[in-house]
């Protein structure tokens, strides 16, 4: 134990660029290399005045806390600086960290606890059961600490990174974006058998996998119906832009695949009523075009029965732009989406729900970027109609992604200028769980899986593998993951 103190972890919440595979992460900014210096030198400063070693300070909420207040700190010394926003001297997000929640693990665990129904609608993982050419390469899990890396592919390893160390309580297993996968339907059915099993409770479902754009639409009809009369399907999951030719959910375009409402036909006649569609990062061999999500106001408009929840929100993360309050002349990332729905008169609380995965992971660290996401999507398509999701375990435990949103506030300042709505308790609790429970139609179950939240506490402390990133972190690395299995794959989430 006293050999494992001595380690560096790593900073609870996790800063640094990375990718879930989809897109090459952009060189963290002046304003995060700060924060990031600045947490190092308070972690050690308050784990020393609290005498406790630094490893197990930077595992316990306490480190969480001294990370966001650095964050947001640095924020707004470099908006002042700067000379405001354009709306003020102020941020136009913050995390709000109580001082005393930087020593004081009651006061942590106020601030950064909470006691929300979490249900994350975006959960990868691969069991180790494959023989997949180039697996520690081509998925970024590989790096989750174990000495053997085929170890960090498996159901355990999902169950505990979302369950264990996170204050996750239902998830959702999305399929993966090629016909062939290496995800098996039959292990999502066993990994939700074994959760249940073990939790007592309705804890995890599965996406049904769909790839109009691979081969025949004929058999990817057939496809889904063997999958929907053997397995217990809770949605639809497709990507318009891989796992085949790139198509559109409304057939708009007469140069691509016509089979969107066909497919979206099967979805109906099978069930359930939920279409997730990959929206946003075009992903590595993924054609952009397809990736825009330019179909999806007119494919709710045209099918009001089906509920279409968009994965990533259009969101890019690309070119060095960023988001900012919506204007239709900009077509770019989430504004794509917010214009197609609003075109097609789909209005707020409707049937397109927008999904935050990966999104929040890559704006999380630049939070005046992080109020448009936030502000501008609830804004559109309201309260009712955002949901959670993390991309998990793509990048290891959600639980930073969680306690940094908990502590997110949009400035008074931004909801004024650009109407959006105060990021309180209640709307967080419906974007983290409430809205998606309505949506499966599931009860939120609050407990935890078989072990309370200060039995998650003590394991995070305990935890061997420290804050672990999994994803590429350099375009280099992504290269070499585009490279390791373009064929026959095509991208991947």
């Amino acid at each position: 134990m006293a050999r494992l103190d001595e380690q560096d972890p790593g900073l609870p919440i996790k800063l640094n660029p990375c990718s879930n595979g989809e897109f090459v992460p952009e060189p963290p900014s002046a304003i995060v290399r700060e924060a990031v210096r600045r947490a190092r030198d308070d972690a050690e400063r308050n784990a020393r005045r609290i005498g406790m070693s630094r490893r197990r300070f930077l595992l316990s909420s306490m480190g969480a806390a001294t990370t966001l207040a650095a964050l947001a700190a640095c924020t707004k010394e470099a908006t002042r600086a700067a000379g405001g926003n354009g709306a003020g001297t102020t941020p136009g997000g913050s995390y709000v960290i109580p001082p005393e929640a930087t020593v004081d693990p009651a006061a942590a665990k106020e601030a950064l606890g909470g006691h929300e129904f979490i249900m994350d609608v975006q959960t990868h993982f691969l069991d180790n059961s494959h023989d997949v050419p180039n697996l520690g390469v081509m998925f970024p899990q590989n790096n989750c600490g174990e000495q053997d890396p085929r170890a960090c592919f498996s159901v355990d390893k999902y169950l505990d990174l979302l369950y264990n160390k996170s204050d996750t309580n239902v998830v959702v297993i999305s399929a993966l974006p090629f016909a062939g996968s290496p995800l098996d339907a039959t292990v999502m059915k066993q990994t939700i058998e074994l959760a249940d099993r073990l939790c007592g409770d309705r804890r995890t479902l599965m996406q049904g996998e769909a790839h109009p754009g691979s081969g025949a639409i004929e058999q990817t009809l057939e496809n889904m119906a063997r999958l929907s009369a053997t397995l217990p399907i809770g949605a639809w999951k497709t990507y318009t832009h891989a796992g085949g030719r790139g198509w559109f959910l409304d057939d708009h375009d007469p140069k691509a695949p016509q089979v969107g409402q066909a497919f979206i036909d099967q979805a109906r006649r099978l069930g359930p009523s939920i279409i997730a569609v990959h929206k946003g990062f075009p992903g590595i061999g993924g054609d952009p075009v397809y990736a825009d999500p330019v179909d999806v106001g007119p494919a709710a408009r045209a099918n009001p029965d089906m509920r279409f929840v968009v994965y990533h929100s259009g969101f890019e993360g690309t070119n060095g732009l960023v988001e900012k309050a919506y204007d239709a002349a900009d077509a770019y990332g989430i504004n794509r989406l917010i214009t197609s729905v609003t075109r097609a008169g789909v209005a707020p609380g409707k049937n397109v729900f927008a999904e935050i995965g990966s999104t929040w992971r890559f704006v999380m660290g630049d939070t005046v970027q992080a109020a448009h996401v936030i502000g501008k999507l609830l804004k559109t398509f309201g309260e009712e109609n955002v949901v959670w999701g993390t991309d998990s375990i793509w990048y290891g435990s959600p639980q930073d992604q969680i306690q940094a949103f908990r502590t997110f506030e949009i400035s008074r300042e931004l909801q004024e200028r650009h109407g959006y709505p105060e990021l309180t308790p209640a709307v967080k609790a419906k974007i983290f769980g409430l809205t998606s429970a309505r949506l499966y139609g599931i009860a939120p179950v609050t407990t935890q899986c078989h072990i309370d939240r200060d039995a998650i506490e003590h394991a995070r402390l305990s935890s061997v593998e420290g804050n672990v990133t999994y994803g590429p972190v350099t375009a280099r690395q992504v290269a070499a993951v585009a490279r390791a299995e373009l064929a026959p794959f095509a991208s991947f989430t």
